[in-house]
């Protein structure tokens, strides 16, 4: 024999209503959580603030005595009078200057004397490279020498010089310029160096090398057909360093 179930104590009878009635109170809450607000209790200061009156300073208005309107210009009647022409009018000659056949005839029969003419001799500054120089500039050391001696004599104290005062500028160092400058430079007819020119890769180099060369001591001018002309010279100073060092 089957037993019977009291519908009234049916547990799943009203499980639907209960669910609805459960979601609605979860999104209800849930709603009140996100719009809950939190406000800090703390007692805020209040702090005074002083307005100082600011005081704007009273700017004398300066009245300007402007100069008056210049007068209206006047009106001035010309008066012009009538006078009758009654002076002769000379009119001047033009001559002509050109010069005819007997002034110049004239002119040819005039002799003029030795005296009168002056000549003025002007010495022409040559310059002669030291290649083809007839006699070389003599170099301090190098005297009473042949001229082919002196030649080399001349040359060997050229680079011993630029031994002597050579020195590596700093900056080219730090840089790490170097290179080959070739100088240029002209010993005059009283044995001076002047005219120094150069060209490397820096002008750094550059200076150093005319300065080299501008130390140079005072030499016996070289000389063409006897005379003391200037004599061109070049020389090429190597800067090179150590990568080592």
């Amino acid at each position: 024999m089957l037993t019977k179930k009291n519908p009234e104590f049916e547990i799943g009878r009203n499980s639907g209503i209960y669910f609805a009635i459960g979601l609605n109170l979860m999104l209800f809450f849930s709603w009140q959580a996100l719009e809950y607000k939190t406000f800090d209790k703390e007692e805020a200061e209040i702090e005074i603030v002083s307005m100082e009156a600011q005081t704007e300073l009273d700017i004398p208005i300066v009245h300007i005595n402007a100069p008056p309107p210049p007068p209206p210009p006047v009106a001035v009647s010309e008066n012009i009078q009538i006078v009758e022409d009654v002076e002769d009018v000379i009119e001047s000659v033009m001559e002509s200057t050109e010069t005819n056949q007997n002034e110049a005839i004239a002119d040819k029969q005039k002799v003029i004397g030795i005296g009168e003419v002056k000549v003025e001799v002007v010495e022409e500054e040559v310059e002669v490279a030291f290649a083809v120089i007839e006699d070389v500039p003599v170099f301090p050391g190098c005297e009473g020498l042949s001229k082919a001696a002196t030649k080399d004599c001349f040359q060997k104290k050229v680079q011993e010089h630029v031994l002597k005062n050579f020195k590596y500028p700093e900056t080219a160092l730090s840089l790490g310029i170097q290179g080959r400058v070739s100088v240029i430079f002209i010993i005059d007819g009283k044995g001076h160096t002047v005219g120094v020119r150069s060209r490397g890769p820096d002008k750094i180099l550059e200076q150093e090398a005319e300065r080299i060369i501008s130390l140079l001591p005072t030499m016996q001018p070289g000389k063409q057909r006897g005379k003391p002309v200037k004599v061109s010279y070049a020389v090429p100073i190597y800067f090179k360093y150590d990568d080592g060092i």
